[in-house]
């Protein structure tokens, strides 16, 4: 799990005048995700709809609720920067709490919306619906 806080990402992007220093920010927030194993990165926990590849990876905790965890890795810096700032908004939540995260607002603080291609946009509209799908699964499973 990557030791940054949601706020503490947020102040930072407030402080940075400029995209190419939140570009680089978003790159080292990927530089502190584990490496997935390479057993790891097959179609099953392939992101569909990512123009880059993206792994992501579910684990449930036996907590009562169970809280689920992600793993994920991509082969993009940006992109990997994007997961990271993914996980850092929905790990370690349960399914319930998973639901209720408004990632757009997120995002729209941010502004990373206004300043992303149109395919890494819609990359990222494919992770956050994944992770949802992830929990109303989590959900169903009991």
């Amino acid at each position: 799990m990557i030791d940054v806080s949601l706020e503490r990402i947020e102040r930072g992007f407030q402080l940075m005048q400029n995209w190419q220093d939140r570009y680089r920010y978003l790159i080292q927030l990927g530089g502190k995700l584990d490496p997935l194993p390479e057993e790891l990165k097959v179609e099953e926990h392939r992101v569909k709809g990512c123009t880059s590849n993206v792994w992501l990876i579910s684990e449930p905790s036996s907590d009562a609720p169970p809280r689920l965890s992600f793993r994920a890795d991509s082969d993009a810096q940006i992109v990997k920067g994007l997961v990271a700032l993914l996980l850092i908004m929905y790990s370690d939540r349960t399914p319930e709490e998973i639901l209720e995260v408004d990632a757009r607002a997120i995002l729209d603080r941010l502004e990373l919306q206004a300043h992303l291609s149109p395919s890494r946009s819609n990359g990222l509209v494919a992770m956050v619906e994944r992770i949802r799908g992830e929990a109303v699964q989590a959900l169903a499973d009991g």
